[in-house]
């Protein structure tokens, strides 16, 4: 059994984390700042499943986790509840998740690198000060390393220049300032693991879908899904977009590739890294994904299996709000999670079922906010409007 304190627990992975973590036997805590409810009320938009309070969720479950409402740049807080629980593990989720957000403007963009780094900054201290043989477990994202014309190597690579040669992890190239950020926490991880020695697992992991794991058996318990062009995943947004007869969007022509894994196998992963840390003193870097789809080919999945549950839909590509390729080479080593016995749960077409027998009772809570699926973010500058 190990003592996890998880950052950022009300979230669509740390919910479902939370959980099986606790349902394994571990002494789980957590806390959060709820600010992804805000964030996603402010783009006019809501969970398609409606989710209670952290302090209802915690209670229904009856198991043996314990939470507490705070923010991870807030240093007191988050020293006293380190000090306190004294975890194994720390696993850090608490950041704003979304490229979208972070590139609708300048005050999205401060707010996004702001509570990222300095939140996760934060926990590097943390654990210096009064954890210093815990295991920091820090999400991070495939996105990251962008897209570049040779494979994703999980190992330090070696660099040759001008007749000599240097070991250097992965160079990475982010492309949006949320990217950037957690480029940023990378930086920092590695720095405190070189000066202070602290044990850290860099997790860059791809675009995760789905609407359940397995100890979410009750519809109270199920996390939030989020569908909305800002917080809503390729997958996810597809089909709440066939739930409510609304055409699928692919950005461009669709050739954007990118790796994907199910929440169930995100949670999966994540309990792997918990149960197997590093040495002491070990930076380690796991790429966590299943496959690597473009994102024509997860529509016309998508569309297939709506065929099957008996709706018609079609695909409309759109014109892509991002900056980036829309055809390349994607090639991702991912051996590392595998080698401690990461297999895929289910097909992606099983998952899709299940997302389909899951949002269909959603119906009406997407179609009441419809309006917020079209792109509002342009990496180009364009203007557009948020709530708050």
């Amino acid at each position: 059994m190990k003592s996890v304190l998880i950052c950022g627990c009300d979230g669509y992975i740390g919910w479902g984390l939370a959980m099986h973590l606790a349902k394994r036997g571990h002494r789980v805590a957590g806390f959060d700042n709820l600010h992804r409810r805000r964030n996603v009320n402010a783009v006019g938009s809501i969970s398609a499943i409606p989710i209670p309070t952290m302090e209802e969720r915690v209670e229904y479950f009856d198991g043996n986790i314990e939470y507490q409402m705070g923010d991870a740049t807030d240093y007191e807080f988050l020293s006293g509840i380190v000090k306190d629980f004294k975890p194994d593990t720390i696993v850090q989720l608490a950041e704003q998740p979304s490229a979208p957000f972070s590139m609708k403007n300048q005050k999205q963009a401060f707010y996004t690198q702001q509570n990222n780094v300095l939140g996760s900054l934060n926990v590097l201290f943390a654990i210096k000060e009064f954890v210093p043989d815990c295991h920091l477990l820090k999400l991070g994202t495939m996105g990251e390393y962008g897209t570049p014309n040779i494979t994703i190597a999980e190992n330090p690579v070696e660099l040759e220049y001008d007749g000599r040669k240097e070991t250097i992890q992965f160079p990475k190239q982010p492309g949006s300032f949320y990217h950037a950020s957690k480029v940023h926490d990378t930086t920092n991880i590695l720095l405190a693991n070189r000066i202070w020695g602290l044990s850290c697992t860099d997790v860059m992991q791809g675009v995760v879908y789905g609407t359940r794991t397995n100890e979410m058996t009750d519809d109270k318990l199920l996390t939030r899904f989020d569908f909305d062009e800002s917080f809503g995943t390729a997958i996810n947004r597809f089909v709440a977009q066939a739930v409510i007869d609304y055409p699928l969007t692919p950005y461009g022509k669709g050739g954007q590739t990118r790796g994907y894994l199910a929440l169930i196998d995100s949670v999966q992963c994540l309990r792997l890294a918990v149960e197997n840390p590093p040495k002491q003193g070990e930076y380690r870097v796991f790429n966590q994904l299943a496959k690597t789809y473009s994102v024509l080919e997860l529509a016309n999945l998508v569309q297939e299996v709506a065929y099957d549950c008996g709706i018609t839909t079609r695909i409309d590509c759109i014109e892509n709000p991002r900056i980036e390729k829309e055809n390349h080479y994607y090639n991702v080593e991912s051996q590392k999670l595998r080698n401690l016995g990461f297999k895929e749960t289910r097909s992606i077409k099983d998952e899709l079922h299940l997302m389909f027998a899951d949002l269909s009772k959603c119906g009406d809570r997407i179609k009441a906010h419809r309006d917020v699926i079209e792109p509002s973010s342009f990496w180009n500058g364009k203007i557009h409007n948020i709530v708050n």
